[in-house]
């Protein structure tokens, strides 16, 4: 975590791309009355396109410095994983701090149920980081890293994106939290089957 806020290239990365893509969308649709659902879809393109510039590059920094070996040395490949995804929930949070107040008040988002919205979120993001992490170190070592990366992470990320956009949805309206389980039991599955996988598989996608 040191050596990625030291440089702060993801950061940097992934704060501008999220800003600029937020005004964009709100200047371009902020004349017309959206309905709850899309608002929601156009809240999560924005976490899922600022993940795509941001966390993947979060083993980009040791294949381009040639110090993926000496980390080799040092650590076991569980523990780099893990401090890698640790710095990507970081990251994550730290920008939807930044992002979601931004949202709600210039695309007029108003969250009936913050407690929904909260779990749908969290969840979601421990979903996005988990699969965003091992993608990243499986195409760092590649030519068209960032093409690759997108181009891999939709389909993986497509079942999260959706039932992430439902739960998002249901935190508009007045409605109980046990409402949104289903919701939230896919999320937190879903997080937690990426995890272990990429746990399972990173130990032969690092010492490829």
């Amino acid at each position: 975590m040191k050596s990625e806020f030291r440089t702060r290239y993801s950061l940097n990365t992934i704060f501008m791309f999220a800003v600029v893509t937020l005004t964009v969308i709100s200047f371009s649709v902020g004349q017309f009355a959206l309905e709850n659902k899309a608002k929601c879809s156009l809240l999560w393109v924005v976490l899922f396109f600022s993940a795509m510039a941001g966390l993947s590059q979060v083993f980009v920094k040791e294949e381009e410095s040639n110090t993926s070996n000496t980390l080799k040395l040092v650590a076991s490949p569980e523990v780099i994983f893990v401090g890698k995804l640790l710095f990507n929930l970081i990251l994550l949070f730290l920008l939807e701090i930044v992002i979601v107040p931004l949202f709600i008040v210039l695309m007029d988002f108003r969250i009936l149920n913050p407690y929904v919205f909260l779990t749908v979120l969290v969840s979601g993001s421990l979903g996005l980081t988990c699969s965003t992490t091992i993608i990243a170190a499986i195409v760092a070592k590649s030519n068209v890293k960032g093409a690759l990366f997108a181009v891999l992470s939709f389909p993986i990320l497509l079942p999260l994106l959706i039932t992430a956009i439902n739960g998002t949805t249901l935190a508009l309206s007045e409605i109980a939290w046990s409402i949104g389980f289903s919701e939230y039991s896919i999320l937190f599955s879903y997080a937690v089957v990426m995890l272990t996988v990429s746990i399972l598989l990173f130990d032969f996608v690092w010492e490829e």
